[in-house]
């Protein structure tokens, strides 16, 4: 384990960026923090989450996926990528770093791969950082996310004024290696008192253990049928916020916009609590809010762990919490059965 004294974090920054392409997270004008590339001057952002998940550099809100032409009976075809460069983010908290583990296994681990997203994959190197100071949305350790020791190829806790750095991976280790002069050596004493104290602060979050038993397989139609559903949609109102910071939905649409010398063909994030998501031409599958809500939480707690060998599509992050507009989230839903099922008893 390497350490460095936290006044010297821009030394740190500086030689990463000097190599590769460096994100951090950065507070904006109003105080909210989001992830910014790295110039002198910048300020590392005391926020514990950012109000976008590093899901961005892996899949962008949109991108061109190709362009064509047609002159007649003649079709040309371009592909707009460009040489992606590496690039490092630093700052990416416990949940985030899982998130990425949700979008593989659908992107990555199944056919076809999807090589837009491979190509920023291979690209990138993820630091995380443990979170010192959870909050009370947050609720990770539902979904046995332990935010005192983060996945990423680098793992980074902050304990006794200083910065301690842990390689995870061949990636992570060539990251290390190629600024090493500026760390030094360090036992790993301090970094497991940090990990305890964490570990205390978030077993004492209100929503540190929510329920999830009822969520499985055999209670999928159960489920699905239930009148919760009505209760826990009545007040949505479809505007798509929760989808849009969520850091583990990945639906998309693809559309073709004529650019008066083309087409081009352009990939966009999409939200299965919009009216027209599922439109076709002969029909819409889910006419009403009650129908999209229920897709998409059935989605997060049935269908993709059911899918992937019980692994949740969410993350625990809590930023649904914060941001639905009339406090509408998962936690209240996962809430909404366990309270219906006692009832029944």
């Amino acid at each position: 384990m390497l350490s460095l004294p936290i006044e010297k974090i821009n030394d740190f920054f500086e030689a990463v960026a000097s190599k590769e392409n460096l994100y951090i997270p950065v507070d904006n004008v109003s105080g909210k923090a989001n992830f910014q590339k790295w110039e002198k001057g910048a300020k590392l952002s005391n926020a514990l989450k950012t109000i976008r998940s590093a899901k961005d550099f892996f899949f962008p809100k949109a991108e061109n996926l190709v362009n064509y032409k047609v002159n007649g009976q003649e079709i040309t075809v371009e592909d707009p990528r460009k040489d992606i460069e590496d690039f490092v983010i630093f700052g990416v908290r416990a949940c985030d770093a899982k998130s990425f583990e949700v979008i593989d296994n659908v992107y990555l681990n199944m056919t076809p791969v999807d090589s837009y997203y491979k190509n920023r994959r291979d690209h990138g190197t993820v630091i995380t950082l443990a979170c010192s100071e959870p909050v009370q949305t947050c609720f990770c350790s539902t979904y046995k996310i332990d935010a005192a020791n983060p996945s990423g190829d680098i793992s980074v806790w902050m304990a006794d004024g200083k910065y301690y750095f842990n390689a995870n991976s061949p990636k992570g280790k060539k990251l290390i290696e190629s600024v090493q002069s500026i760390l030094t050596n360090a036992d790993e004493k301090a970094v497991d008192k940090a990990k305890k104290e964490i570990t205390e602060k978030i077993e004492k979050l209100p929503f540190a253990h929510l329920d999830l038993s009822k969520f499985v397989g055999k209670n999928m139609m159960t489920l699905f049928n239930s009148d919760v559903w009505n209760k826990v949609s009545e007040s949505c109102l479809g505007c798509g916020t929760c989808t849009y910071v969520c850091p583990t939905c990945m639906c998309f649409d693809v559309r073709d916009f004529d650019t008066g010398n083309g087409i081009k063909q352009v990939r966009c994030w999409d939200s299965c609590m919009y009216s027209d998501f599922t439109q076709m031409a002969a029909a819409n599958p889910r006419l009403t809010q009650k129908e999209r809500s229920r897709q998409r939480f059935m989605h997060k707690l049935m269908y993709y762990p059911m899918a992937h060998e019980g692994l949740f599509s969410c993350v625990g992050c809590g930023r649904c919490l914060e941001s639905c507009p009339i406090n509408m989230n998962i936690v209240k839903v996962i809430k909404a059965f366990n309270n219906d099922t006692a009832e029944e008893k």
